[in-house]
Protein backbone atom coordinates (compact mmCIF):
# COMPACT_ATOMS: atom_id res chain seq x y z
CA UNK A 1 0.00 0.00 0.00
CA UNK A 2 1.26 2.91 -0.95
CA UNK A 3 0.63 5.13 2.22
CA UNK A 4 2.67 8.62 2.49
CA UNK A 5 1.25 10.98 0.21
CA UNK A 6 2.18 14.80 -0.96
CA UNK A 7 -0.54 16.84 -2.02
CA UNK A 8 1.22 20.19 -3.54
CA UNK A 9 -1.21 23.13 -2.91
CA UNK A 10 -3.97 23.50 -0.03
CA UNK A 11 -6.83 24.22 -2.61
CA UNK A 12 -10.31 23.12 -2.72
CA UNK A 13 -9.14 19.82 -4.46
CA UNK A 14 -6.03 19.92 -2.28
CA UNK A 15 -7.66 19.81 0.71
CA UNK A 16 -10.55 17.52 -0.19
CA UNK A 17 -7.90 15.01 -1.48
CA UNK A 18 -5.94 15.07 1.80
CA UNK A 19 -9.84 14.68 3.89
CA UNK A 20 -10.94 11.97 1.92
CA UNK A 21 -7.24 9.98 1.59
CA UNK A 22 -7.09 10.30 5.75
CA UNK A 23 -10.88 8.62 5.78
CA UNK A 24 -9.21 5.63 4.06
CA UNK A 25 -6.11 5.70 6.16
CA UNK A 26 -3.04 7.08 3.99
CA UNK A 27 -1.04 9.33 5.56
CA UNK A 28 -0.96 12.72 3.95
CA UNK A 29 1.02 15.92 3.72
CA UNK A 30 0.26 18.79 2.35
CA UNK A 31 2.67 21.76 0.90
CA UNK A 32 1.67 24.87 0.50
CA UNK A 33 3.28 28.35 -1.09
CA UNK A 34 1.44 30.89 0.51
CA UNK A 35 2.05 31.13 4.56
CA UNK A 36 -1.33 30.15 6.00
CA UNK A 37 -4.81 28.92 4.12
CA UNK A 38 -5.68 31.40 1.48
CA UNK A 39 -8.82 33.21 2.45
CA UNK A 40 -9.33 35.29 -0.32
CA UNK A 41 -10.91 33.96 -3.56
CA UNK A 42 -14.50 34.73 -5.15
CA UNK A 43 -17.79 32.99 -5.24
CA UNK A 44 -18.04 29.00 -5.66
CA UNK A 45 -21.02 26.89 -6.59
CA UNK A 46 -21.40 23.80 -4.72
CA UNK A 47 -23.30 22.04 -7.62
CA UNK A 48 -24.68 18.52 -8.65
CA UNK A 49 -22.50 16.09 -7.37
CA UNK A 50 -20.16 18.18 -5.17
CA UNK A 51 -23.08 18.56 -2.91
CA UNK A 52 -23.47 14.76 -2.43
CA UNK A 53 -19.59 15.06 -1.62
CA UNK A 54 -19.55 17.88 1.16
CA UNK A 55 -22.64 15.88 2.56
CA UNK A 56 -20.29 12.85 3.00
CA UNK A 57 -17.12 15.31 4.29
CA UNK A 58 -19.54 16.45 7.01
CA UNK A 59 -19.65 20.16 6.04
CA UNK A 60 -22.85 20.46 3.59
CA UNK A 61 -24.64 21.90 6.76
CA UNK A 62 -21.99 24.56 7.23
CA UNK A 63 -21.47 25.44 3.39
CA UNK A 64 -25.37 26.03 3.61
CA UNK A 65 -25.16 28.40 6.60
CA UNK A 66 -22.06 30.33 4.83
CA UNK A 67 -23.73 30.67 1.54
CA UNK A 68 -23.07 33.99 -0.40
CA UNK A 69 -27.24 34.20 -1.68
CA UNK A 70 -26.25 35.69 -4.88
CA UNK A 71 -29.85 35.95 -6.84
CA UNK A 72 -28.19 36.65 -10.04
CA UNK A 73 -26.52 38.86 -13.08
CA UNK A 74 -27.84 42.22 -13.67
CA UNK A 75 -26.79 43.96 -16.53
CA UNK A 76 -26.62 48.00 -16.73
CA UNK A 77 -26.01 50.61 -19.07
CA UNK A 78 -23.71 53.71 -17.93
CA UNK A 79 -26.55 55.22 -15.77
CA UNK A 80 -26.82 52.27 -13.52
CA UNK A 81 -29.93 51.54 -15.20
CA UNK A 82 -30.70 47.98 -15.00
CA UNK A 83 -31.69 46.72 -18.94
CA UNK A 84 -31.96 42.75 -18.02
CA UNK A 85 -31.64 40.29 -15.21
CA UNK A 86 -30.50 36.35 -15.05
CA UNK A 87 -31.58 34.49 -12.24
CA UNK A 88 -29.01 32.32 -11.33
CA UNK A 89 -30.12 30.51 -7.86
CA UNK A 90 -30.64 26.69 -7.69
CA UNK A 91 -32.36 25.10 -5.31
CA UNK A 92 -30.08 21.77 -5.42
CA UNK A 93 -26.62 23.69 -5.42
CA UNK A 94 -25.12 26.28 -2.87
CA UNK A 95 -22.23 29.25 -3.29
CA UNK A 96 -20.20 29.83 -1.22
CA UNK A 97 -16.73 32.14 -0.73
CA UNK A 98 -13.76 29.63 -1.74
CA UNK A 99 -12.05 30.74 1.23
CA UNK A 100 -14.58 29.95 3.23
CA UNK A 101 -15.12 26.37 1.51
CA UNK A 102 -11.39 26.02 1.87
CA UNK A 103 -11.56 26.71 5.90
CA UNK A 104 -14.23 24.44 6.58
CA UNK A 105 -12.30 21.75 4.75
CA UNK A 106 -9.25 22.07 7.02
CA UNK A 107 -11.85 22.10 10.20
CA UNK A 108 -12.58 18.10 8.89
CA UNK A 109 -8.79 17.39 7.49
CA UNK A 110 -6.29 15.43 9.56
CA UNK A 111 -3.30 16.25 7.71
CA UNK A 112 0.45 17.69 7.96
CA UNK A 113 0.88 21.06 6.75
CA UNK A 114 4.27 22.69 5.15
CA UNK A 115 3.56 26.39 4.81
CA UNK A 116 5.64 28.71 3.21
CA UNK A 117 7.37 25.78 0.61
CA UNK A 118 6.65 24.59 -2.55
CA UNK A 119 8.28 21.58 -4.41
CA UNK A 120 11.32 21.96 -6.66
CA UNK A 121 12.23 18.24 -7.93
CA UNK A 122 10.76 14.91 -8.34
CA UNK A 123 12.55 12.19 -8.48
CA UNK A 124 10.80 9.21 -9.35
CA UNK A 125 11.85 5.23 -8.97
CA UNK A 126 10.33 1.71 -8.14
CA UNK A 127 9.63 2.24 -4.41
CA UNK A 128 9.10 6.05 -4.37
CA UNK A 129 9.57 9.46 -5.17
CA UNK A 130 12.12 11.65 -3.41
CA UNK A 131 11.00 15.27 -3.21
CA UNK A 132 13.10 18.16 -3.11
CA UNK A 133 11.33 21.51 -1.58
CA UNK A 134 12.56 24.69 -1.75
CA UNK A 135 12.60 25.54 2.67
CA UNK A 136 12.25 21.81 4.10
CA UNK A 137 14.93 18.81 4.01
CA UNK A 138 14.06 15.99 0.69
CA UNK A 139 11.67 13.77 1.97
CA UNK A 140 10.66 10.53 -0.08
CA UNK A 141 6.83 9.79 -0.37
CA UNK A 142 4.91 7.21 -2.07
CA UNK A 143 2.97 9.38 -4.09
CA UNK A 144 2.65 12.64 -5.30
CA UNK A 145 -0.22 14.82 -5.85
CA UNK A 146 -0.45 18.05 -7.50
CA UNK A 147 -3.70 20.38 -6.91
CA UNK A 148 -1.88 23.30 -6.92
CA UNK A 149 -3.60 25.07 -10.06
CA UNK A 150 -3.76 26.30 -13.45
CA UNK A 151 0.05 26.84 -13.09
CA UNK A 152 1.07 24.27 -11.43
CA UNK A 153 4.73 23.21 -10.45
CA UNK A 154 4.07 19.55 -10.07
CA UNK A 155 2.97 19.60 -13.76
CA UNK A 156 5.73 21.33 -14.98
CA UNK A 157 8.07 18.87 -13.06
CA UNK A 158 6.40 15.77 -14.23
CA UNK A 159 4.57 16.03 -16.97
CA UNK A 160 6.33 18.98 -19.16
CA UNK A 161 6.01 22.43 -19.85
CA UNK A 162 3.15 24.88 -19.04
CA UNK A 163 2.72 25.67 -23.11
CA UNK A 164 1.95 22.16 -23.50
CA UNK A 165 -1.21 22.12 -21.90
CA UNK A 166 -2.94 25.37 -20.96
CA UNK A 167 -5.38 26.58 -23.39
CA UNK A 168 -5.47 30.71 -23.86
CA UNK A 169 -8.96 31.54 -24.09
CA UNK A 170 -8.58 35.18 -25.55
CA UNK A 171 -9.39 37.25 -22.35
CA UNK A 172 -7.70 38.35 -19.02
CA UNK A 173 -9.56 38.92 -15.91
CA UNK A 174 -9.26 40.29 -12.39
CA UNK A 175 -11.38 40.60 -9.24
CA UNK A 176 -10.16 42.22 -5.75
CA UNK A 177 -11.95 43.94 -2.21
CA UNK A 178 -14.07 46.56 -3.47
CA UNK A 179 -16.30 48.95 -1.79
CA UNK A 180 -19.56 47.34 -1.03
CA UNK A 181 -21.66 50.41 -1.31
CA UNK A 182 -20.95 50.19 -5.39
CA UNK A 183 -23.28 47.72 -6.44
CA UNK A 184 -26.92 45.83 -5.43
CA UNK A 185 -27.36 43.41 -2.54
CA UNK A 186 -27.41 39.70 -3.40
CA UNK A 187 -26.53 40.44 -6.84
CA UNK A 188 -23.41 40.42 -9.82
CA UNK A 189 -23.78 43.86 -11.62
CA UNK A 190 -22.42 43.96 -14.93
CA UNK A 191 -21.10 46.87 -17.24
CA UNK A 192 -19.85 46.58 -20.49
CA UNK A 193 -17.82 48.11 -23.29
CA UNK A 194 -17.12 46.39 -26.47
CA UNK A 195 -14.63 43.75 -25.09
CA UNK A 196 -14.48 44.97 -22.02
CA UNK A 197 -16.59 44.08 -18.58
CA UNK A 198 -16.54 45.42 -14.95
CA UNK A 199 -18.42 43.93 -12.43
CA UNK A 200 -19.42 44.33 -8.66
CA UNK A 201 -20.06 40.96 -6.85
CA UNK A 202 -22.51 41.77 -3.47
CA UNK A 203 -23.04 38.97 -1.19
CA UNK A 204 -26.26 39.14 0.63
CA UNK A 205 -24.49 37.33 3.70
CA UNK A 206 -20.85 39.02 3.49
CA UNK A 207 -19.89 42.63 4.23
CA UNK A 208 -16.99 42.44 1.53
CA UNK A 209 -17.76 42.63 -1.75
CA UNK A 210 -15.63 42.12 -4.93
CA UNK A 211 -14.73 44.28 -7.66
CA UNK A 212 -14.52 42.35 -11.37
CA UNK A 213 -12.73 43.12 -14.72
CA UNK A 214 -12.47 41.46 -18.21
CA UNK A 215 -11.09 42.22 -21.02
CA UNK A 216 -10.50 40.41 -24.79
CA UNK A 217 -6.69 40.41 -25.53
CA UNK A 218 -4.12 38.55 -27.22
CA UNK A 219 -1.63 37.03 -25.61
CA UNK A 220 0.21 39.40 -23.42
CA UNK A 221 4.03 38.99 -21.91
CA UNK A 222 4.20 39.73 -18.24
CA UNK A 223 5.42 38.55 -15.07
CA UNK A 224 2.68 35.98 -13.06
CA UNK A 225 4.28 36.54 -10.19
CA UNK A 226 4.16 40.85 -10.26
CA UNK A 227 1.40 41.74 -8.74
CA UNK A 228 2.36 45.54 -9.46
CA UNK A 229 2.55 44.78 -13.28
CA UNK A 230 -0.86 43.20 -13.25
CA UNK A 231 -2.32 46.12 -11.70
CA UNK A 232 -0.86 48.25 -14.24
CA UNK A 233 -2.18 46.01 -16.94
CA UNK A 234 -5.42 46.23 -15.68
CA UNK A 235 -5.41 49.89 -15.05
CA UNK A 236 -4.17 50.34 -18.91
CA UNK A 237 -7.37 48.85 -19.90
CA UNK A 238 -9.81 50.35 -18.02
CA UNK A 239 -8.36 54.02 -16.91
CA UNK A 240 -9.62 55.78 -19.24
CA UNK A 241 -13.48 54.24 -18.70
CA UNK A 242 -15.39 56.87 -17.06
CA UNK A 243 -18.22 54.95 -17.84
CA UNK A 244 -20.79 54.01 -14.95
CA UNK A 245 -18.37 53.31 -11.56
CA UNK A 246 -15.45 51.80 -13.23
CA UNK A 247 -13.31 54.53 -11.63
CA UNK A 248 -14.31 53.81 -8.41
CA UNK A 249 -14.39 50.16 -8.58
CA UNK A 250 -11.20 50.22 -10.24
CA UNK A 251 -9.32 52.99 -7.31
CA UNK A 252 -11.31 50.10 -4.57
CA UNK A 253 -9.13 46.96 -6.18
CA UNK A 254 -5.94 48.49 -6.96
CA UNK A 255 -5.90 49.47 -3.21
CA UNK A 256 -6.56 45.86 -2.36
CA UNK A 257 -2.82 43.97 -1.22
CA UNK A 258 -4.67 40.59 -2.35
CA UNK A 259 -5.17 42.01 -6.21
CA UNK A 260 -5.86 38.93 -8.41
CA UNK A 261 -4.88 38.79 -12.12
CA UNK A 262 -4.68 35.55 -14.66
CA UNK A 263 -5.33 34.47 -18.35
CA UNK A 264 -8.63 32.67 -19.03
CA UNK A 265 -7.09 29.14 -19.93
CA UNK A 266 -8.31 26.23 -19.89
CA UNK A 267 -6.00 23.21 -19.47
CA UNK A 268 -6.59 20.18 -21.60
CA UNK A 269 -3.84 16.75 -20.95
CA UNK A 270 -3.95 13.41 -22.46
CA UNK A 271 -3.56 11.96 -19.30
CA UNK A 272 -3.55 12.99 -15.40
CA UNK A 273 -1.13 10.67 -13.90
CA UNK A 274 2.50 9.98 -14.70
CA UNK A 275 4.39 6.49 -12.74
CA UNK A 276 3.91 7.81 -9.05
CA UNK A 277 2.77 11.31 -10.04
CA UNK A 278 -1.03 12.52 -10.56
CA UNK A 279 -3.05 15.84 -10.71
CA UNK A 280 -6.55 16.75 -9.57
CA UNK A 281 -8.33 20.34 -9.38
CA UNK A 282 -7.15 23.01 -11.69
CA UNK A 283 -3.96 21.45 -12.55
CA UNK A 284 -5.19 18.98 -14.56
CA UNK A 285 -8.49 20.10 -16.33
CA UNK A 286 -8.86 23.55 -15.42
CA UNK A 287 -12.44 24.73 -16.74
CA UNK A 288 -11.25 28.22 -16.79
CA UNK A 289 -13.69 30.35 -14.23
CA UNK A 290 -16.54 31.48 -17.12
CA UNK A 291 -17.32 27.45 -16.83
CA UNK A 292 -18.36 28.20 -12.93
CA UNK A 293 -17.69 24.19 -12.44
CA UNK A 294 -14.24 24.72 -10.57
CA UNK A 295 -15.10 23.79 -7.09
CA UNK A 296 -17.88 20.90 -8.27
CA UNK A 297 -14.64 19.32 -10.23
CA UNK A 298 -12.33 19.40 -7.87
CA UNK A 299 -14.71 18.01 -5.00
CA UNK A 300 -16.05 15.34 -6.99
CA UNK A 301 -12.39 14.76 -8.55
CA UNK A 302 -10.73 14.64 -5.14
CA UNK A 303 -13.22 12.40 -3.55
CA UNK A 304 -12.87 9.35 -6.66
CA UNK A 305 -8.92 10.17 -6.74
CA UNK A 306 -9.01 9.35 -2.92
CA UNK A 307 -11.59 6.60 -4.03
CA UNK A 308 -10.04 4.62 -6.19
CA UNK A 309 -6.56 4.60 -4.53
CA UNK A 310 -8.35 3.29 -1.25
CA UNK A 311 -10.30 0.70 -3.70
CA UNK A 312 -6.89 -0.84 -5.25
CA UNK A 313 -5.19 -1.02 -1.49
CA UNK A 314 -2.77 2.07 -2.63
CA UNK A 315 -1.87 0.18 -5.80
CA UNK A 316 -1.68 3.43 -7.99
CA UNK A 317 -1.28 1.28 -11.60
CA UNK A 318 -4.64 0.54 -10.81
CA UNK A 319 -6.00 2.92 -9.05
CA UNK A 320 -4.46 6.09 -11.24
CA UNK A 321 -6.31 5.02 -14.79
CA UNK A 322 -9.30 4.35 -13.26
CA UNK A 323 -10.01 7.39 -11.53
CA UNK A 324 -9.42 9.30 -14.86
CA UNK A 325 -11.71 6.77 -16.87
CA UNK A 326 -14.75 7.68 -14.35
CA UNK A 327 -13.91 11.49 -13.84
CA UNK A 328 -13.14 12.29 -17.52
CA UNK A 329 -17.02 12.38 -18.60
CA UNK A 330 -17.39 15.26 -15.86
CA UNK A 331 -14.45 17.19 -17.10
CA UNK A 332 -15.51 17.16 -20.96
CA UNK A 333 -18.81 18.49 -20.23
CA UNK A 334 -17.85 21.20 -18.19
CA UNK A 335 -14.80 22.08 -20.32
CA UNK A 336 -17.37 23.31 -22.56
CA UNK A 337 -18.27 26.45 -21.71
CA UNK A 338 -19.89 27.44 -25.09
CA UNK A 339 -21.31 31.31 -25.07
CA UNK A 340 -20.51 32.16 -20.98
CA UNK A 341 -17.78 34.54 -22.22
CA UNK A 342 -19.63 36.25 -25.09
CA UNK A 343 -22.81 36.79 -22.51
CA UNK A 344 -20.33 38.28 -20.22
CA UNK A 345 -18.02 40.38 -22.90
CA UNK A 346 -19.84 40.86 -25.95
CA UNK A 347 -17.12 41.97 -28.84
CA UNK A 348 -19.06 45.42 -30.11
CA UNK A 349 -22.30 47.49 -29.07
CA UNK A 350 -24.37 45.24 -30.86
CA UNK A 351 -23.44 42.50 -29.65
CA UNK A 352 -24.47 43.78 -26.17
CA UNK A 353 -27.94 44.78 -27.54
CA UNK A 354 -28.14 41.49 -28.52
CA UNK A 355 -27.40 39.88 -25.30
CA UNK A 356 -29.46 42.31 -23.05
CA UNK A 357 -32.41 41.70 -25.20
CA UNK A 358 -32.16 37.97 -25.04
CA UNK A 359 -31.24 38.36 -21.52
CA UNK A 360 -34.60 39.68 -20.81
CA UNK A 361 -36.64 36.60 -21.82
CA UNK A 362 -37.77 34.61 -19.68
CA UNK A 363 -36.15 31.42 -22.29
CA UNK A 364 -32.53 32.46 -20.39
CA UNK A 365 -33.67 31.34 -17.19
CA UNK A 366 -35.37 27.92 -18.59
CA UNK A 367 -32.37 27.19 -20.58
CA UNK A 368 -30.47 27.01 -17.01
CA UNK A 369 -33.32 24.55 -15.42
CA UNK A 370 -33.30 22.39 -18.33
CA UNK A 371 -29.24 22.03 -18.15
CA UNK A 372 -29.46 21.31 -14.81
CA UNK A 373 -31.74 18.84 -15.10
CA UNK A 374 -30.11 17.13 -18.41
CA UNK A 375 -26.20 16.99 -16.15
CA UNK A 376 -28.25 15.64 -13.16
CA UNK A 377 -30.30 12.73 -15.54
CA UNK A 378 -26.61 12.07 -17.54
CA UNK A 379 -24.47 12.02 -14.25
CA UNK A 380 -22.68 8.77 -13.38
CA UNK A 381 -24.10 8.05 -9.52
CA UNK A 382 -21.04 8.13 -7.26
CA UNK A 383 -19.63 4.91 -5.92
CA UNK A 384 -19.42 4.53 -1.87
CA UNK A 385 -15.73 3.74 -1.27
CA UNK A 386 -15.93 2.28 2.14
CA UNK A 387 -14.91 -0.68 1.07
CA UNK A 388 -12.14 -1.63 -1.54
CA UNK A 389 -13.38 -3.53 -5.02
CA UNK A 390 -13.53 -6.98 -5.48
CA UNK A 391 -11.74 -8.30 -8.68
Amino acid sequence: MNERILISGASIAGLALAHWLARHGFRTTVVERAPALRTGGNGVDVRAQAVEVAERTGIMSRVRELATDIQGMKFVDSSDRAVARVGTQDPASVEIMRGDLVALLDQVTDTEYLFGDSIQRLEQDDDGVLVTFERAPSRRFHLVVGADGMHSTVRRLAFGAEERFVRFKDHYFAFADADASLGEDRWVTMFNTPGRMTGIYRSGNHAQAKAYFMFRSAPLEYDRHDVTEHKRLVSERFAEDRSWRTRELLDSALADPEFYFDALGQVRMGSWHNGRVALVGDAAWCASPASGAGAELALVGAYRLAGELAAANGDHRAALPRYQTVHRPLVDRRQQIGPNVRIMIPRTVGGRFVRDAFARLPLMNAMGGLDRRLQAKNATPLPDYCRPRRP
